[in-house]
């Protein structure tokens, strides 16, 4: 059936350049709607897990995503107040065996970089900068997305791909701001030489403590080392990037080991975030218009799961659109009905996790440090395997099942 005009997505971050890959694969015409005068990402490193190579095959980057990522051997978890070994989970062979795939970390930007060239490289796809969107209207046959410029644009379907505070949510969902959670994140990337040599460990590292933490891992080839720090402060009102000095970063680690104290102090050019999210919720679709990615199902970084979600939202949305031509509205839908719970339960344990492993004190710390230290391996394995192995992005699409049981019928 001919397409009477393009997919439009607002958004050129991670999800919607993911967005518009998968579906000029599944044969639509794509216009990515881009509010900043250039298409980028600010932040530094991300942690991808096996679920994230899964759906770099299913868009086609996956030599190249492969290419440029850092593979490191463990996930590494470190007491903050006594700079003890707690647990960690072996990355090597016999994980990637288990999953299918290595779990990797990289540079935000090159990850982007990734995306937009592929999208560049896609005759079915058109990437505009300075136009963000700010609402749209439907007639019933299409949908037309209105810019701060005052422009509109039709196209057959609009998805929302405009992060934490998405303007297509606000007419969606309509449930204002996101939650602020009072815990505030400082971001540094630092040379790897001026990293101390006896901590500069292939591994993606927590150094976890009462109401704070540390996460670092090399990235770039190990050219540099990712350091982000949190910790509650009550932070009242979101922050995005701004620059801070070494005290204020230091103020929420005075508790902490001496030794995790001075990987902090290696740290350089601080910005901070506060935390937001939001509570999971089932309307995600409003006819021809849906959500994808932080629009749809915002999460704090404690399962490192932000990015993933958004690029298997982008995998499942396009099976579902090549898998009902001619009917989006209910494409939306059934992309909408894969992709709820499990986002919403990344959204949920990720706060859990928070609270229980990365922040808490006493003997709920001394908890989880007993716990977690008593687990082998495949009892670690056997706990992932939800995130990482079970991601629903190869069954079959809805719209396929139902034009099967027709066929059959027929």
């Amino acid at each position: 059936m001919r397409q009477e005009g393009p997919v439009l997505v607002a958004g050129g971050g991670i999800g919607g350049l993911s967005a518009a890959l998968g579906l000029a694969r599944a044969g639509h015409e794509v216009t990515v709607l881009e509010r900043s005068a250039q298409l980028g990402e600010i932040g530094a490193g991300i942690q991808l897990g096996p679920n994230a190579f899964q759906a770099f095959d299913h868009l086609g980057v996956g030599d190249e995503a492969r290419a440029m990522a850092v593979y490191v051997d463990r996930l590494r978890l470190m007491d903050a107040l006594t700079a003890e070994d707690i647990a960690s989970i072996d990355l090597t062979e016999p994980f990637r065996r288990r999953f299918g795939n290595p779990y990797a970390v990289v540079h935000r930007g090159d990850l982007h970089g990734v995306l937009l060239r592929a999208c560049g490289a896609s005759p079915r796809i058109t990437l505009r900068t300075g136009a963000g969107v700010t609402g749209y209207e439907q007639d019933g046959s299409t949908v037309t997305a209105r810019l701060s410029s005052g422009e509109a644009v039709r196209g057959t379907v609009l998805i929302g791909a405009d992060g934490l505070w998405s303007r297509i949510r606000a007419r969606v969902v309509g449930d204002g701001p996101p939650r602020v959670t009072g815990h505030t994140t400082y971001r540094s990337v630092i040379p790897t030489e001026a990293m101390p040599e006896d901590l500069r460990w292939n591994a993606a590292t927590l150094w976890a403590g009462p109401k704070c933490h540390i996460v670092h891992y090399p990235l770039s080839g190990w050219k540099q080392f990712n350091l982000v720090v949190t910790y509650h402060n009550d932070a009242p009102e979101p922050v995005a990037g701004q620059p801070v000095g070494m005290e204020e970063v230091m103020a929420g680690f005075t508790h902490v080991h001496p030794r995790a104290q001075s990987i902090i102090r290696h740290g350089r050019d601080w910005k901070l975030w506060v935390l937001c999210d939001r509570d999971p919720v089932e309307r995600w679709v409003d006819r021809r218009v849906a959500l994808l990615g932080d629009a749809a199902h915002p999460t704090l970084q404690y399962l490192a799961q932000g990015a993933c979600m958004a690029m298997e939202d982008a995998v499942v949305l396009s099976q579902e659109m090549e898998a009902h031509p001619g009917a989006p509205e209910a494409a939306l839908e059934a992309y909408r009905r894969r992709r709820v719970l499990r986002t919403a339960r990344v959204q949920l344990q990720s706060r859990a996790v928070g609270d229980h492993i990365y922040h808490p004190s006493g003997p709920h710390a001394a908890l989880r440090n007993a716990v977690m230290s008593a687990k082998s391996r495949e009892a670690w394995y056997d706990a992932i395997t939800w995130l990482y192995g079970e991601t629903g992005l190869d069954r079959e699409p809805d719209g396929a099942r139902t034009a099967g049981r027709s066929s059959v019928a027929a």
